[in-house]
């Protein structure tokens, strides 16, 4: 099941840094950020062995959850808010602001066999 991670942040008068050390629960071994969305909707899969962590690091957008048991909805909306998706999260991201990047961290390297995009059924 996805949870969030509220990510080190430290803060003084010369702004703010956020630190992501020792809190996911994988080696990283694959980062990409996704930016300029239009209104389209992202992801819709899940994965066989990837874990990511994904974090808004500008403007917001949402991260729908269903892990076939559960659906969830979550919003990030500030760059501390890491939400880690185990390989079961069948996932979709949606409405992105203008400015919206998102980066997510990846357990594996990209492998096409690695991922499932038929959603659980709501039987």
């Amino acid at each position: 099941m996805a949870y969030l991670i509220d990510l080190k942040t430290f803060t003084d008068k010369r702004g703010n840094l956020t630190v992501i050390e020792k809190v996911l629960p994988f080696e990283t071994k694959r980062i990409f950020y996704i930016y300029g969305v239009d209104s389209s909707v992202r992801g819709g899969h899940r994965h066989k062995k990837t874990i990511q962590a994904a974090i808004c690091l500008t403007g917001s957008c949402e991260i729908y959850n269903n892990d076939g048991n559960t659906e969830q909805q979550f919003l990030l909306d500030a760059p501390h808010k890491c939400l880690v998706l185990e390989p079961s999260d069948w996932h979709t991201m949606s409405n992105f602001t203008e400015n919206a990047i998102l980066m997510v961290l990846a357990s594996e390297y990209y492998e096409q066999e690695d991922y499932i995009f038929k959603p659980y059924s709501n039987d």
